[in-house]
């Protein structure tokens, strides 16, 4: 019994983060109905602020917490609120989701760029010494109980005290509850729902910066990827929670970062269950959250009476054009593509060959994204996993079996469309939110227990790809094979899309996301149409996938993890989701504006993904991406001058005297 306590107590400072965590995840759901996906960058923020002050400005620990704690997490989440959430609708789930994951992509990139690339080490404990031992458990000698033990238990109560006794016992927390319901309709009662929501998102955000000055003293360094893995065990606690019982969320976290230390400790480390299974726990918990939590598959039912109001998104441009402009439109883009294949072919340099081979793999992946989100309407954490379902398998059929490595490569596109299939049949009861933490959960369990195998990745180097294995020879210094490969393939990829856009799948799809209930009453079979979408994105992310890995010349576990599915669904939305231009504009801009950077301070080697995070922050006032909306403003002064045109041409002309 003292070795099972001696084991457990080290995961409750763990187990406290991942519960405040959770609880703040609760308390921005029920008072605010917004699911902030962006809520372990918040905690990051706050960290890395305070280890930043304390390591480089040299400021004491209880001046450094108060900054970044009191002062920048209630700041953080007032912004959020008063500039981005709060402008976006009750029901448009998806606008939120977005905005979250925007925040969880930029704000990490953001830093460094800010502060340099230091890093932050020997985060201090906020409240009691790391290095005491204050006590020992129950008097056993192998249960001390230090400072950081000691700091996490008592804040994780005092917290968790003072929200419910807020939100159950003062007219406040009343407030707060009702606003999640209708902020619009609070506001009839004369309520002020944007003071209401405002102190919601304050306290959150507190929460959030506590959360992560809490796990700081923890690891050896404030790192991203540290946060992310807190979120994500945070999110299956919330889950269990069913967002809402933030007692229940609080014990199911402190229970993930007991049982997961206390694992640790009796499985051996050889073992596949040490290396595989030990490191997925949290997200096996969230999909079995996912899946036997009937109150999940409800999540984005709404309960707004105001929600008719809300204005339908604008169609895509080329819809709505003038036939005039229309021609003059599609005729620049064939020039822009002779153009583009005649300097590829000809003058370009080597290195930006490569750059824009490059982009030209991203772009078929992001078409997963186009056919699944922008026409489909469902969103997916999971396609850079899917890219890599494909990759791995056609390295590993060329590796033992001598397959013609792109063969293997259409093998895996099959293989990633009977993947994304499975994932779409074992969530056919999840909608929006639950949709997209089903995704995330697939996402993390490939990339925790199968792409870290050395079996299918071949370590954590990769497996390099020979030039005997392709049969073309798309290794040629001038990249040129490689270009007119992967051109033909976006093209026909492409067109594969547009024929589903203007098909008849595409019309069902539409009609789907436009309303489920009101598609079911006509016939459609919802399921099958969800199944089907889902596959053929599949297939589509692992065709990009195999072209990326031939590109790339290796097939590694960190060129298709988790952040890259979060990271191009973002792109995408800032481009343009909708619209097969969008796909290639944002594989295309991604690569050009990443090389170009290289030309810059390597503080500044992130900034790509700022740039489009902050586009996609948009997403709500502008569903059609910030590329598509200045087409849309071109095209009308287009229209307008075409107009004048057209008046003048048409105007009587005054005789002379």
């Amino acid at each position: 019994m003292e070795q099972l306590i001696g084991f457990a107590v080290p995961g409750i400072p763990y187990g406290c983060a991942y519960a405040v965590f959770a609880v703040g995840l609760c308390l921005t759901y029920q008072t605010t109905g917004v699911f902030n996906f962006g809520y372990g960058a918040q905690a990051y923020a706050s960290a890395f602020l305070f280890g930043w002050l304390v390591d480089y400005q040299g400021w004491p620990s209880w001046a450094a917490f108060m900054v970044a704690v009191v002062v920048l997490g209630p700041g953080l989440g007032l912004v959020l609120d008063r500039f981005l959430f709060r402008r976006i609708p009750s029901t448009h789930t998806t606008a939120k989701i977005v905005t979250g994951l925007s925040l969880l992509v930029g704000i990490p990139a953001l830093l460094p760029v800010v502060f340099g690339n230091g890093n932050v080490v020997g985060v201090p404990s906020i409240a009691f010494n790391p290095d005491t031992v204050y006590f020992h458990l129950f008097g056993m000698a192998l249960v001390p109980v230090n400072g950081i033990d000691l700091s996490a238990a008592v804040f994780t109560v005092a917290i968790l005290v003072v929200l419910v006794l807020l939100l159950r016992t003062t007219f406040l927390g009343l407030e707060m509850r009702a606003a999640v319901e209708s902020r619009r309709l609070v506001q009839l009662q004369g309520v002020d729902g944007d003071r209401v929501t405002a102190t919601a998102w304050a306290m959150s955000g507190l929460m959030a910066g506590l959360a992560g000055v809490l796990l700081a003293p923890m690891e050896a360094t404030v790192q991203s990827q540290d946060y992310i893995t807190l979120m994500v065990a945070a999110i299956a606690a919330a889950a269990w929670a069913v967002l809402r019982s933030m007692p229940v969320a609080a014990v199911v976290g402190v229970l993930l970062g007991v049982v997961g230390v206390t694992l640790q400790g009796y499985l051996p480390t050889g073992s596949i269950w040490y290396s595989a299974v030990l490191p997925a726990l949290p997200f096996i918990v969230l999909v079995a959250a996912l899946l036997l939590v009937p109150g999940l598959r409800r999540l984005d039912a709404s309960t707004d009476p105001l929600s008719s109001v809300d204005p339908p998104p604008p169609p895509p441009v080329a819809r709505a054009r003038a036939p005039q402009i229309d021609r003059l439109v599609r005729g620049g883009w064939w020039v822009l593509l002779a153009a583009f294949v005649v300097s590829m072919l000809t003058w370009m340099p080597r290195g930006w060959e490569t750059v824009l081979n490059q982009g030209l793999a991203y772009s078929v992946i992001f078409l997963s994204v186009t056919l699944l989100t922008g026409t489909a309407g469902q969103l997916s954490l999971a396609q850079a996993t899917l890219a890599g379902v494909a990759a791995f398998t056609a390295g590993q059929l060329a590796l033992h079996l001598g397959l013609n490595f792109l063969v293997g490569g259409l093998v895996g596109a099959v293989l990633a469309a009977g993947v994304a299939a499975v994932l779409a049949l074992v969530s056919l009861r999840l909608r929006g939110l639950g949709l997209a933490l089903m995704t995330l959960a697939a996402a993390l369990l490939f990339g925790a227990a199968v792409f870290s195998s050395s079996a299918v990745s071949g370590g954590t180097g990769g497996i390099a790809i020979r030039a005997s294995w392709l049969g073309l020879d798309l290794f040629a210094p001038d990249g040129h094979t490689y270009f007119v490969l992967a051109l033909v393939v976006l093209a026909v990829c492409a067109s594969a899309v547009v024929l589903v856009q203007r098909g008849t799948v595409g019309r069902l799809l539409t009609a789907m996301r436009g309303s489920e209930l009101g598609a079911a009453g006509i016939g459609v079979n919802f399921p099958f149409q969800r199944v089907l979408v889902f596959a053929l994105s599949g297939a589509l992310a692992g065709v990009g996938g195999t072209l990326l890995a031939v590109q790339q010349t290796v097939i590694a576990p960190g060129q298709f993890n988790y952040q890259l599915s979060v990271a191009f669904v973002v792109v995408v939305v800032t481009t343009g989701v909708g619209s097969v231009e969008g796909a290639i504009q944002a594989g295309l801009g991604l690569v050009v504006i990443e090389e170009l950077l290289q030309y810059a301070p390597t503080r500044f080697d992130g900034l790509a993904f700022v740039l489009f995070a902050a586009g996609a922050l948009t997403y709500a006032a502008h569903p059609e991406g910030m590329v598509e909306l200045q087409k849309r403003r071109w095209t009308a002064r287009a229209e307008r001058v075409l107009l004048r045109h057209r008046s003048g041409a048409a105007a009587p002309v005054p005789e002379g005297p």
